[in-house]
């Protein structure tokens, strides 16, 4: 008998969404940082044994959408719970319980298996974890409740063994020797962003795509061209930085992740180019890959 299922990970931004895949694939497929609207898309993270198949999928946190791009966000989201054979709603314990209701009250409907994560729970004391397992209770009362470290990987045992239990009869998905169903090139530009994230403030980094124009490969090494797109003008000068200090940065920073993550030499070059209002424009944004055909 083997199993097999898409198990996919929701919840509201800064819950931990993306450590807790990391730690069930055991590879950096979603970027961890602590800014919020660090996951874009739904990005898929292949576990597989000889009898089972299971396919996790990390979505970007539900927020109020202020522009377009993050309305297509909040429909990978969305869509995460019309698919799933199992669902893992993360939660944490800071967040108020009752944030995004709407979204909740989607989760409540569902009849696909609900696994609610309270994640973080090194941060407060059994007494306070009870009350808040009760108030969750009252919430979603269909789901199963699970406290979790999703950082110091407490919990994760016991929840892939319930993962395995719950999913259905089923011949895998994709190949057995598949990781992920995102190609390279995505990886490179998710890691690009990842290190604008941690060395910008405010705005930029939510103003900021990543495309790569070229990417060669040899069985020593890979020539990665990637362009930072930027809405104004202002943004381009603080990206590349005085004298171009910011970017060279990034750049060797990110060149060093993606030596760790393709265990490969890489020669990287970055560009910086502006496209105005990028994220409300329906046209960038099928060319970025946050609308679907």
């Amino acid at each position: 008998m083997h199993r097999a299922g898409f198990v996919n990970i929701v919840g509201n931004p800064n819950v931990g969404k993306s450590t807790l895949m990391n730690q069930l694939v055991g590879e950096k497929i979603s970027i961890a940082t602590f800014k919020a609207q660090t996951t874009r898309h739904r990005i898929m993270g292949i576990v597989n044994t000889s009898d089972t198949q299971i396919v996790f999928s990390d979505t970007p946190g539900v927020l109020k959408p202020n522009y377009k791009m993050q309305e297509m966000m909040l429909q990978f989201s969305e869509s995460a719970l019309t698919d799933a054979d199992i669902l893992l709603y993360v939660t944490d314990v800071v967040e108020n319980p009752e944030k995004n209701a709407d979204f909740l009250a989607k989760v409540s409907n569902i009849n696909t298996p609900v696994i609610l994560l309270i994640n973080k729970i090194d941060l407060i004391n059994q007494k306070q974890l009870i009350a808040l397992v009760d108030k969750w209770h009252r919430l979603l009362p269909n789901a199963e409740i699970l406290p979790i470290s999703a950082q110091n990987k407490f919990g994760i045992d016991t929840l892939m063994k319930r993962i395995e239990e719950l999913l259905p009869e089923s011949p895998a998905y994709f190949d057995k020797a598949q990781l992920t169903d995102k190609p390279a090139k995505f990886f490179v530009t998710e890691i690009i962003r990842e290190k604008i994230l941690r060395y910008y403030d405010k705005e930029i980094p939510y103003s900021v795509e990543v495309t790569v124009e070229q990417f060669k490969e040899t069985p020593q090494h890979i020539n990665i061209s990637a362009i930072i797109y930027v809405e104004r003008n202002s943004q381009k000068g603080i990206i590349i930085g005085h004298k171009g200090y910011a970017l060279k940065k990034v750049s060797t920073e990110a060149r060093k992740s993606l030596e760790r993550f393709f265990d490969k030499g890489i020669y990287l070059e970055i560009f910086v180019k502006v496209q105005k209002d990028w994220r409300n424009s329906q046209k960038e944004l099928a060319n970025f890959g946050y609308i679907q055909d």
